[in-house]
């Protein structure tokens, strides 16, 4: 590692991997480096309402609920449906008491299913075995259902101000323009660098900063480096690499096409259906569809309907298109019986997803 003249209180650090592949060697130069980020974010720093500056959050719960929220989602989609959810689960308790229907109706919309039913699940653990509060020790919370080790850092570090490393997607594309990480990098090796660079005190602050770092200066496209605390020190920028780092490899989704069924009796109600398979969509309502164009149609008819409109969701593995197909049926005549006929101004009673919410669309 070489040392560089600088005027500046911030040591000018080449990172060469060859002689030491974990990044800075001593604890004074990390501090110099943590305290420089520190100081941007307390001018810089996104303001959320899941966050305080300053500390640990005053309330764990809402420490945790926002970190499953935003895993998969968008800090602008999710500031919506937290203080919505706060407002109706404000604690621990009142989820707990909740229904787990309730608990998906005010999820629906924000995707990844299953998050919500662990985040019921965890509270009903929390009320039972730890007196309605999270633990602050990061291998009890690993123990409760939905928090994995992301997740168990993120609550040690904003909840409890503990120096926990966290990565995210923001903080992936930081340290490896940092160390100038060019080859395809995973998401334990950059935790390997960055647990090197996270101080010893100020964990809630730092977490979030070099967070924010990611999401505000370091960004995927046209980073402005010219304002970034790190510029000096960054590999990347001094070598002009910032537009090839970090190389991340996405396989391709599959692609799969079927249809969705929209049945609808004498009355102008629609037949829907509990999904109860396992899988993301577990305990949602749905019309019925398929993957699977082969198996076109649902059951026997010669009045099945093919509408001109399709709709389209990226699940996480998956890219699906769906063509839409009308029956109008009495309900005696309905071969299918594991769910019910229920009016369009009623469907605000259940939990839908977002595939079926487009298909809702088409509806109207």
């Amino acid at each position: 590692m070489k040392q560089l003249k600088t005027n500046d209180s911030l040591p000018l650090v080449i990172f060469n991997q060859k002689k030491e592949k974990k990044g800075v060697s001593s604890r004074k130069q990390t501090d110099a480096i943590a305290k420089a980020l520190l100081k941007w974010f307390y001018q810089n720093g996104r303001k959320m309402p899941w966050r305080v500056i300053g500390g640990a959050h005053d309330n764990p719960y809402a420490v945790w609920i926002s970190e499953i929220m935003l895993q998969q989602t968008t800090v602008k989609t999710v500031e919506s449906y937290f203080l919505r959810w706060m407002k109706r689960f404000p604690n621990i308790q009142s989820l707990a008491s909740a229904d787990l229907q309730e608990v998906l109706l005010y999820w629906q919309g924000l995707g990844y299913y299953t998050r919500a039913r662990k985040i019921y699940e965890c509270a009903l653990v929390l009320m039972r075995d730890y007196e309605g509060k999270l633990p602050s020790d990061r291998s009890l919370l690993l123990k409760l259902p939905g928090i994995g080790p992301y997740s168990a850092s993120s609550i040690c570090a904003f909840a409890f101000n503990q120096p926990e490393t966290v990565v995210d997607g923001n903080v992936i594309r930081v340290i490896a323009r940092l160390y100038g990480l060019t080859h395809a990098v995973t998401k334990e090796e950059i935790y390997e660098y960055a647990q090197k660079l996270t101080p010893q005190e100020q964990g809630a602050d730092y977490a979030s900063a070099i967070m924010d770092l990611g999401a505000l200066v370091c960004t995927p496209q046209h980073p402005s480096c010219s304002i970034c605390p790190w510029q000096k020190i960054c590999v990347a920028n001094i070598k002009n690499l910032t537009d090839k780092i970090p190389f991340l490899h996405k396989p391709e989704k599959k692609i799969k096409k079927g249809y969705v069924y929209i049945i609808e009796n004498e009355q102008g109600a629609y037949y829907i259906e509990k999904r109860t398979t396992k899988g993301l969509l577990n305990g949602l309502y749905e019309f019925p569809w398929q993957d699977n164009e082969a198996q076109y149609p649902l059951f026997p008819s010669n009045d099945w309907h093919i509408l001109p409109q399709t709709v389209s969701h990226t699940f996480t593995h998956f890219h699906l298109t769906l063509k839409i197909v009308q029956l109008k049926i009495k309900t005696l005549d309905c071969p299918l019986k594991t769910g019910s006929f229920i009016a369009l101004k009623d469907f605000k009673k259940y939990p839908f997803s977002t595939l079926m919410k487009k298909v809702m669309k088409c509806l109207k």
